[in-house]
C-alpha cells in the first residue's frame, strides 16, 4: 500500500537503528512491553541465547516455573541413578513395593541436593557415594546460581512506568494534538529528571517509490524535574508536523507507528533507568480526551491519584 506524501522540508531522523526500505519489515518496530518486535537469524542458537539475561527478563510466574521444574527433574535424573545402581548400595531402605521405593530414594536425593541430609538413608557402596557426592555439588553451585538470579531480578532498576493504551488526536489551542499519558505506579516511586524523546515511522512516497521515514516529533514539553503524578505528552500537529492533514485512513495507509523513550533517574537504585513503547496507527483514536485521573482527599489535605483510570476517555 503506496504511503501519503509528506511535507519534504520535515526533516527526518536516521538515527532510529531501523533502515528505510518498506519491504523488509514485519509487524510493528516496537511491542507494547518495550522490546524490539525482532528475530536474529544466520547463526547458531548457543551463540544467540544467554541463559542469564533469559532467566532475569523472564516474568516472574515463568521464573518460578523454571526453578521448580529444575529442581524437579534433577532430583528425578538422581534418583533414577541411584536405583540403577541398585538399591543394595543405599542402606535404610523400608518400602516393601518398588513405587513407595522409588519414592524413598527420590526424597532422599532431594536431601543430598539440598544437602539436609536427615540421615535414616545413606550410600554405602562406591557408585552411590560418588553419585551422592556428584549430586551435593551440583546443588551447591545451583543454589548458588539460583541466589544469583533472585539477587538479579530483586536488584535490578526498573521505572515502573504505565503507558495508556490507546494515544489521542484531539482539538488542541485551536489545532490539533496527539498526546499520550504514563504514570509511575509503585507507591513511594518518584523518578526525577525525566526526559522524553518521541519519533514517528511512516511509510512516505518519495520519486514514486514508498518507502519508511522516521520523524522527531517536537512535543510541548520534553523534561519534568519529578514525575509523583501522571505525565499527559503532547505534540501539536501544526504545519511543521509530519502528520499534518492526516486522517484515520491516511494513518493505516501510511502504516503509522509512534514509538516512545522516557528516561529517568531513580533515586532508589540511584540510577538512570529508561522504559519504552510503542503505539500503531490502530492505537491512535480520534476525537477524545482523557478523563482527569487525580481527585482531592476527602478531608482536602491530599491529592489521590486514580491509577485505574490511566486508560479513562470521553468522545468529544
Amino acid at each position: 500500500m503506496a504511503g501519503k506524501k509528506v511535507n519534504p522540508r520535515l526533516k527526518t531522523n536516521n538515527d532510529t537503528g531501523f533502515g528505510t526500505n518498506a519491504n523488509n519489515y514485519g509487524g510493528r518496530f516496537i511491542n507494547k512491553d518495550g522490546t524490539f518486535n525482532l528475530r536474529r537469524e544466520g547463526s547458531t542458537f548457543f551463540n544467540r541465547f544467554s541463559v542469564y539475561q533469559r532467566m532475569l527478563n523472564l516474568p516472574l510466574w515463568k521464573f518460578i516455573s523454571v526453578i521448580l521444574i529444575f529442581y524437579f527433574l534433577i532430583n528425578l535424573l538422581f534418583a533414577c541413578t541411584y536405583l540403577l545402581i541398585g538399591n543394595e548400595q543405599l542402606q535404610g531402605l523400608v518400602s516393601a513395593t518398588e513405587w513407595a521405593r522409588f519414592k524413598e530414594v527420590f526424597y532422599f536425593s532431594t536431601q543430598t541436593f539440598t544437602t539436609v541430609g536427615y540421615g535414616r538413608i545413606n550410600p554405602m557402596g562406591d557408585g552411590a557415594n560418588l553419585v551422592a557426592s556428584l549430586e551435593a555439588l551440583t546443588g551447591f553451585l545451583s543454589f548458588a546460581i539460583a541466589t544469583g538470579l533472585i539477587y538479579g531480578r530483586f536488584a535490578k532498576p526498573k521505572s515502573y512506568l504505565a503507558f495508556s493504551e490507546l494515544a489521542l488526536i484531539s482539538p488542541y489551542r485551536g489545532i490539533s494534538g496527539l498526546m499520550f499519558r504514563f504514570v509511575t505506579y509503585k507507591d513511594n516511586h518518584t523518578l526525577t529528571n525525566v526526559e522524553i524523546k518521541v519519533n514517528i515511522a511512516l511509510q512516505a512516497e518519495e520519486n514514486g517509490q514508498s518507502s519508511y521515514k522516521f520523524y522527531d516529533l517536537t512535543l510541548e514539553r520534553y523534561k519534568v524535574e519529578n514525575l509523583p503524578m501522571n505525565w499527559t505528552v503532547v505534540h501539536a500537529i501544526d504545519e511543521n508536523s509530519p502528520l499534518n492533514g492526516f486522517t484515520e485512513t491516511d494513518l493505516a495507509a501510511a502504516d503509522v507507528e509512534l514509538y516512545v523513550l522516557v528516561t529517568a533517574f531513580d533515586e532508589v537504585y540511584s540510577c538512570q533507568v529508561l522504559q519504552r513503547t510503542s503505539y500503531t496507527y490502530g492505537e491512535m483514536k480520534f476525537n477524545a480526551k482523557f478523563v482527569p485521573m487525580y481527585r482531592e482527599s476527602e478531608d482536602g489535605m491530599t491529592t489521590v491519584l486514580e491509577l485505574h483510570k490511566l486508560n479513562d476517555i470521553r468522545e468529544l
